[in-house]
């Protein structure tokens, strides 16, 4: 005989619960071992080396392609249109050796990790073993409470809790952050240099310390030196300016949108492996979104199967989501655009708890 049982998870401002109806626990430990056989009777665990071969070839290309049509245009403000796409080009790299870091590209895990490091640190500029350890936290307790660090606060608040400790300016930023978050992510792109750069300086033993902060060194230097040849300082710093603000908006509003405003997990709940990884995780539909996304729009798939190559993920989707519907296991997808919603929707209800304990909601609405 099977029971319905429920873990307690919090949603934004408000208690919420997770269930299992009609389910036993061993049935819903079975899910994982179900939905894994399918994926791998499929053939979709394979790597996809072709694949991303040519998807390196082509950033290549591109980024050649880019710092040629700089030095062609010169003294031009046009330089800053090439910043742009130098943002977006930065991006698309980081989501490469986000993938590496998950051996997601190469057969070895070695070569995976050689190949991820000089990516991020060597042409991104950001710390591979930073994000390696950050992110790996993030895999294991997704929008879990005191474990995952991409809910801990930093500008943003993405807790009550947290929320209500601001202060200042801060307490002033918190209260509007749903509305400020895209424009707060133009400064992501500096932060994501400054957090991985301090974490490589820190006292603790670091994997790679030395091997990165050179890279990350090395990839500024030339950057800047071939900036300066190519343009007058003041343009030369509008563009590191421009190249920032894009790199930082991308990789926001691609990682965003696959946990925020999903069920948040508590600090000390327990649940099985696939009802975690999907209940906390919001895939994204539409045409385009694999490549604008680096395969991050298949987020779903991605924690279940997370060495999973990009190429397969739209396969294994539907095998997920198959078993979901069989089982009456919510499984979130919606379109980018009301994805960006929720997570407003999410950092204004979270905002809320830092308001003035005299504010009237309602009155404020009505200013």
């Amino acid at each position: 005989m099977t029971t319905m049982t429920a873990t307690a998870v919090t949603q934004g401002p408000l208690r919420t619960t997770i269930r299992a109806a009609d389910r036993s626990e061993e049935e819903r430990r079975a899910d994982f071992r179900v939905v894994a056989k399918a994926v791998r009777d499929a053939g979709l665990l394979e790597r996809a080396v072709g694949f991303y071969t040519w998807l390196l070839v082509g950033l290549g290309v591109a980024l050649v392609g880019l710092l040629v049509g700089s030095v062609l245009l010169g003294d031009s403000w046009f330089q800053l249109l090439i910043a742009g796409a130098l943002g977006i080009l930065f991006t698309q790299i980081a989501f490469v050796a986000h993938e590496a870091s998950h051996r997601q590209v190469l057969k070895s895990g070695p070569a995976n990790d050689r190949l991820g490091r000089i990516l991020a640190a060597g042409v991104v500029g950001i710390s591979h073993q930073w994000w390696m350890t950050k992110h790996s936290r993030h895999h294991a307790n997704p929008n879990q409470i005191g474990r995952d660090p991409d809910i801990e606060i930093d500008t943003i608040s993405f807790l009550p809790s947290d929320a209500k400790k601001a202060r200042g300016l801060q307490r002033w930023v918190t209260r509007r952050q749903g509305w400020l978050f895209f424009p707060l992510l133009t400064f992501e792109g500096a932060n994501l240099h400054v957090r991985s750069i301090a974490t490589l300086l820190e006292r603790r033993p670091v994997t790679g310390r030395w091997l990165e902060l050179g890279l990350i060194a090395g990839r500024f230097a030339l950057l800047i030196t071939f900036l300066l040849l190519v343009m007058p300082p003041g343009m030369a710093l509008a563009f590191l300016g421009v190249q920032l603000a894009v790199f930082g908006v991308g990789m926001g509003a691609s990682f965003a949108p696959n946990h925020k405003g999903m069920p948040t997990v508590g600090r000390d709940a327990k649940l099985d492996f696939f009802t975690k990884q999907v209940r906390t995780s919001r895939n994204i539909r539409g045409w385009g979104m694999s490549a604008l996304m680096g395969g991050l729009n298949y987020q779903v798939e991605h924690h279940l199967f997370p060495n999973m190559a990009r190429p397969h993920l739209r396969a294994a989707s539907e095998i997920v989501r198959r078993h979901c519907a069989t089982h009456g296991i919510p499984y979130t997808e919606t379109s980018l655009t009301g994805a960006y919603a929720s997570v407003v929707r999410h950092l204004n209800r979270v905002g809320l708890a830092a308001r003035d304990p005299f504010d009237c909601p309602m009155l404020d609405m009505r200013r």
